[in-house]
């Protein structure tokens, strides 16, 4: 475990509960306060707790013989050092969302797991849902038609319960609203949608803040639907969300994390639930993977064209949502 913050404790909570599948050998973590909490964790569940090597180079050297794989949950900036690093020392990996901040730090990941020959997914409860994958052969097999639009929305209470953290820093944080709960938005309508974007617009607002608070994005597919997202990080309420693909034969209802899944056809007044397994969670998805049960629902293909939009955002952005072509 490379993090072992608030996000990776819920995590391991999860982890914990699956002792036939995982053993936590060994974390990473330089705060001595979430590491006491990672202990207070194990010992809860009658464990041992592990070692903690805050250096990832000592601790890959260390213990890396020994691990098969690093489930990574620190700020955005360091995943893809930290990645790299975990997939040239033999490592399959679970990288927690979004994958890096630039489509070129992506483009080197993949590079590197093809040349390591590693396994690396990334840990989107969107596109590791049940139902986003059926939602996703609905429209790769042209059941639905073809795509129109895809409108997405992202709104939370985000501003000021952040204030003073790494999320608002830009240097580690590489974005706002729009790449923290955005990035959910973002990644799920990349991989519904299915292809590379071919035009964006967009603004962003700071608020007077270090970081965007609020986002709209116009764009095209390459195929020529158009895509329109809207992120607002200063709400009263908890964070929310709404994501609806318009087809030629059909209407697509999800939100940014896949939670449920409704489909609208030719005919029917009101969209119906579409009922599929519950999910594994995103540990147990990966070891699926590992072993072979299932294909990689969240390979680094589908960060790198989320990473493209990100860098295309923010150029249009900074010219006042002027159209970049990607």
């Amino acid at each position: 475990m490379i993090g072992c913050g608030r996000m990776a404790q819920g995590h391991m909570r999860a982890m914990l509960a699956q002792q036939d599948t995982t053993a936590i050998g060994v974390v990473c973590e330089p705060s001595a306060a979430a590491y006491d909490q990672t202990c207070a964790l194990f010992s809860e569940h009658g464990l041992t707790p592990p070692p903690n090597e805050p250096d990832l180079a000592r601790l890959l050297d260390q213990y890396g013989a020994n691990l098969d794989a690093a489930f990574i949950i620190t700020p955005h900036a360091y995943h893809y050092a930290q990645t790299n690093a975990c997939l040239e020392a033999g490592l399959d990996v679970l990288l927690e969302k979004p994958m890096v901040i630039t489509g070129a730090e992506a483009e080197g990941l993949i590079e590197t797991r093809d040349r390591s020959g590693r396994l690396l997914v990334v840990a989107f409860p969107g596109s590791l849902s049940p139902q986003i994958r059926h939602a996703v052969q609905l429209l790769r097999t042209g059941e639905l038609g073809r795509i129109l639009t895809i409108s997405g929305i992202a709104w939370e209470n985000w501003r000021t319960p952040n204030m003073g953290t790494w999320r608002q820093i830009p240097e580690i944080a590489g974005g706002g609203f729009f790449f923290d709960t955005g990035a959910h938005m973002l990644n799920t309508i990349t991989d519904l949608a299915g292809e590379d974007f071919a035009d964006v617009a967009a603004w962003l607002d700071n608020c007077a803040m270090p970081v965007e608070i609020l986002g709209a994005v116009m764009a095209r597919l390459r195929s020529g639907a158009l895509v329109t997202m809207n992120a607002c990080g200063d709400t009263c309420t908890r964070s929310t969300s709404d994501i609806r693909v318009f087809c030629t034969q059909g209407v697509i209802f999800t939100d940014i994390w896949g939670k449920f899944l409704k489909i609208q056809r030719p005919g029917q007044a009101q969209p119906e639930a579409v009922e599929v397994p519950a999910s594994m969670g995103v540990w147990q998805q990966f070891v699926a993977v590992r072993n072979g049960a299932m294909p990689n629902p969240c390979p680094p293909e589908v960060g790198l064209r989320m990473a493209k939009l990100w860098d295309a955002i923010r150029a249009s952005a900074e010219k006042d949502g002027a159209r970049v072509r990607l």
